[in-house]
């Protein structure tokens, strides 16, 4: 494994305490972590919310293709120009960029995908499962790459998506 990541780049032989390469977290993993977190968390509020407002499957793939789309631009012009990789050496931001905002489309779009299923109310609990399934990735890849407790980890990542998504439920129910 050690020639491959030194072909791709990450030259760095130093180790990560979870024994991973240190140059391959701090410049893959990372980024697309924070990617799927915000894809996955900032985009279940105006879902949610437009599902229970409009009780409408196409309105909602639409809502939440759209914030999948603007979460991804947004976080990759975030993460690419928040820090140019010489200070951090978190490596080149045009790579870092695109990790993350790939990620965060795709962490967006994938409890989006049920609303096409034409009936709201299945395409809501079809939905809840993604957003669980999404929650236990997150957790499953801090728990691997940085050495935490997977429950720890669940439990964060569940309060943070459990607050937006009650935020949308209440906000398309208002």
């Amino acid at each position: 494994m050690a020639p491959i990541l030194e072909r791709l780049g990450f030259g760095s032989k130093e180790m990560t305490t979870s024994g991973h390469n240190k140059d391959f977290v701090l410049k893959v993993v990372q980024p697309s972590l924070v990617g799927l977190m915000d894809g996955s968390v900032s985009t279940l509020a105006p879902i949610f919310a437009a599902a229970f407002a409009t009780h409408d499957s196409r309105y909602t793939l639409l809502v939440g293709l759209a914030a999948a789309v603007g979460a991804g631009i947004s976080m990759a012009f975030s993460e690419g120009l928040s820090d140019d990789g010489s200070l951090t050496g978190r490596g080149n931001p045009m790579l870092r960029g695109v990790i993350t905002g790939v990620a965060t489309f795709i962490g967006g779009i994938f409890h989006t995908l049920p609303f096409l299923i034409p009936h709201v109310t299945l395409a809501l609990y079809v939905a809840f499962g993604v957003v669980g399934a999404e929650l236990l990735v997150i957790s499953l890849i801090r728990y691997r790459y940085f050495s935490m407790s997977f429950w720890m980890s669940a439990l964060q990542v569940m309060v943070g998506g459990g607050l937006v998504f009650a935020s949308g439920v209440l906000i398309g129910n208002a």
